[in-house]
């Protein structure tokens, strides 16, 4: 990995002082009541770390996407989950790409500034899954308003957000010269929104994630809330969809760097037939090459974030990082789990709970077979497998 600059450095400081605030056990606790952790949430947007995409003439940092990949990292290297609140840096690239400069300084500033939340994202459908293309939700043109109908699902975030970036068709499929074309985006203001047409149902699953599935029945949302041109909203959302994927390979770093040391530590401190299991080579191998396999899949990252931005589109890139460090993450599980033997699944030892956490990064935000099918179409120039 480069070295880090002084400011990624102090970026990095900061947030391993900020995350010994919130240790194993509020977690834990969390993870236990499937709870949204909104103190964790909290602090992070006072100390402007939620902000840090947001230009500063918007009231945010101005940072880069290094810096967020790094507030990421560090989150989950502490044993955090900076699932809670990613999104707001993920998804905030269409609004700072494409939306209008009166849609900027309508949220931008009370985004920075922690008073708003931008943390849903509305892509994901029952019927359509992955195959975004083939989503039904419709935004029909009625005045100066869109009437929004449909549902979306695994929208994680949607209770505790106050705002949306939900894509819908506003154009049939088959009345498009091209696929990509007849989806929009819109910012929906959820706190209108709730119980006016917007429905949020909480789905309960293996992991604390504060997923739902979300129903829009006759939502009314106002013209202005397009982010720029109808018909052209799964453009705007492959940029962000890039740095989504760079920005959840930091995380599975950061959970890869978490396994590791925590099963280093526990392999030189625990002692079986007069002897530190560490001895054993049996326990050492899988630790080392899942430490290899995370410092390989840290470049691939680096290269990835240093791409976009210069102002690439390093789809394949982004990809593979994304690849790579779940792939890792989960090797590094994997070594930590065995290496603890049964005291691994105790709750105590917060294995089993980050060993759930990062088990998710092989189907979200995309499963690991199509990633893999991506590679094969696009980079190698093989034929379409579905």
């Amino acid at each position: 990995m480069f070295e880090d600059d002084q400011d990624i450095k102090a970026i990095r400081d900061g947030i391993k002082a900020l995350c010994l605030k919130f240790p194993n056990e509020y977690w834990r606790e969390k993870d236990r009541t499937r709870t949204y952790p909104v103190e964790f949430v909290k602090m992070l947007s006072e100390h402007g770390y939620l902000g840090c995409l947001i230009p500063e003439e918007y009231g945010g940092s101005g940072l880069t996407l290094r810096a967020a990949a790094v507030i990421l990292e560090e989150i989950h290297r502490s044993g955090g989950n900076g699932a809670a609140c990613h999104a707001q840096m993920y998804i905030m690239g269409t609004l700072l790409r494409h939306g209008s400069e009166e849609q900027k300084k309508r949220y931008l500033p009370g985004i920075a500034e922690g008073k708003l939340r931008l943390q849903a994202f509305g892509v994901t459908e029952p019927s359509s899954g992955t195959d975004t293309l083939a989503l039904k939700t419709t935004a029909r043109k009625d005045g100066d308003s869109y009437i929004i109908n449909g549902q979306k699902v695994w929208t994680s975030r949607a209770e505790h957000s106050d705002l949306m970036l939900l894509l819908a068709r506003t154009a049939k499929r088959e009345d498009v010269e091209k696929r990509t074309d007849g989806l929009s985006v819109f910012i929906v203001d959820m706190r209108d929104a709730l119980e006016n047409g917007l429905t949020i149902r909480p789905i309960r699953t293996m992991l604390n994630h504060a997923t739902t599935e979300v129903f829009f029945d006759e939502l009314c949302v106002p013209q202005e809330n397009l982010i720029g041109e109808e018909g052209k909203g799964f453009r705007y959302i492959i940029d962000g969809m890039n740095a989504e994927r760079i920005l959840i390979a930091s995380e599975c770093i950061g959970d890869s760097r978490w396994f590791i040391k925590k099963a280093v530590d526990y392999a030189n401190e625990r002692i079986v037939f007069e002897r530190q299991i560490g001895k054993n080579q049996g326990i050492q191998f899988p630790i080392a090459q899942a430490h290899a396999a995370t410092e390989a899949a840290a470049l691939m990252t680096e290269k990835a974030t240093l791409m976009y931005e210069a102002g690439k589109r390093p789809g394949a890139e982004a990809n593979m990082a994304k690849l790579l460090a779940s792939e890792a993450s989960w090797k590094a599980a994997e070594a930590c789990l065995q290496t603890h033997g049964g005291y691994g699944f105790a709750e105590e030892y917060d294995v089993e709970r980050k060993y759930r956490e990062t088990r998710l990064y092989q189907i979200a935000p995309i499963s690991t077979n199509l990633i893999l099918s991506y590679i094969a179409e696009h980079v190698l120039g093989l034929p379409r497998s579905y």
